[in-house]
């Protein structure tokens, strides 16, 4: 009796699990942005979080950090598997193209348009004591220019030219990292940031050290918006750090999420899919998602949709341009 009792409980056990069916294989994702003091990171890191509750569990994420988007798109061009990144994307026409800082390069035509991620906002910082109240009272100073080799080291450069005060500010070539110490130690007067706002790095430094975010005039905007398309007026709004009680007018860009083409359509769709779902819930806990709407996609015009993110786009009736489908 017990024998045939055992049979009967491993039958069932055995029927259970073929009616069951073979446990689906996990999807593994990489996310990578920026540096783990960077708002970008922290998207990150929600967004993970998001694509395992969404999926129950069927996507599982991984995310790196990394010292910029510069090196974001660099191993987009090399890296197999489901690699999903954040960049401007003015630096993917410029991978493309092999212009500076990819001169040489291949790799980078597979690189897919996911969705949009919260603009980049240029933050000039200084210490509130050293006198600098505006951009050109940088001039025979030491002011790091957003961390060498990064895009923010690149846009910082670019606005100063603009402005003619590339000659005329002593920029110090250090990784960002090293910034907040730098700026404590006097060292540097201050430095150059990209991240959208707020960013964790200045929240973190404005509690123990007097900031100033130095503003650009309306000349000065009209400036570097005529002459850089990529870039937009945007301001941070007062209160926004610590001590830092006034609006302050200054310039960002649009950032995307990619992929590539090792990415198949099933889960590129999935991750699409979540983020939208989630969007506006992520936004209760960080603002920054909140101006972020399905219309901006167009933002991101010079790089193809994912066709599993196009799929999703055109299920929930977002018109996409002609060139990104």
């Amino acid at each position: 009796m017990r024998c045939l009792f055992a049979r009967f409980a491993l039958a069932v056990a055995v029927f259970g699990l073929a009616a069951a069916g073979p446990a689906a294989a996990q999807t593994r994702v990489t996310l990578k942005s920026a540096t783990a003091s960077s708002s970008y990171y922290v998207m990150m890191v929600q967004l993970g979080e998001v694509l395992r509750a969404e999926t129950k569990g069927q996507i599982q994420a991984t995310v790196e950090e990394s010292q910029g988007s510069v090196q974001n798109v660099k191993e987009a061009g090399k890296r197999p598997g489901n690699f999903v990144f954040t960049t401007p994307p003015s630096l993917l026409a410029a991978a493309r193209e092999g212009r500076k800082p990819f001169e040489g390069e291949t790799g980078y035509d597979g690189i897919r348009t996911l969705f949009v991620m919260p603009y980049v906002t240029v933050h000039f910082v200084v210490r509130e004591d050293s006198g600098v109240k505006q951009l050109s009272d940088l001039a025979g100073k030491d002011f790091i220019s957003g961390g060498h080799g990064t895009f923010c080291d690149g846009r910082t450069r670019t606005i100063f030219k603009l402005l003619g005060l590339e000659d005329k500010v002593n920029f110090v070539d250090v990784e960002l990292a090293s910034a907040d110490n730098a700026l404590k130690n006097r060292k540097v007067v201050g430095y150059a940031t990209c991240s959208s706002h707020p960013t964790p790095q200045l929240q973190e430094l404005a509690t123990t050290t007097a900031i100033r975010i130095l503003p650009l005039t309306p000349a000065q905007t009209e400036i570097v918006v005529k002459n850089d398309p990529s870039s937009s007026p945007i301001t941070i709004a007062k209160g926004t750090y610590k001590g830092v009680d006034v609006d302050v007018p200054t310039v960002g860009v649009p950032v995307g999420a990619y992929a590539t083409t090792h990415m198949d359509d099933a889960t590129a769709y999935a991750i699409v899919k979540a983020f939208w779902a989630k969007k506006d819930e992520m936004a209760k806990t960080n603002p920054w998602w909140a101006a972020v709407t399905p219309d901006l996609i167009s933002a991101l015009h010079n790089t193809r949709l994912h066709p599993g993110a196009l799929k999703y786009y055109k299920e929930a009736g977002v018109t996409i341009p002609a060139d990104m489908q």
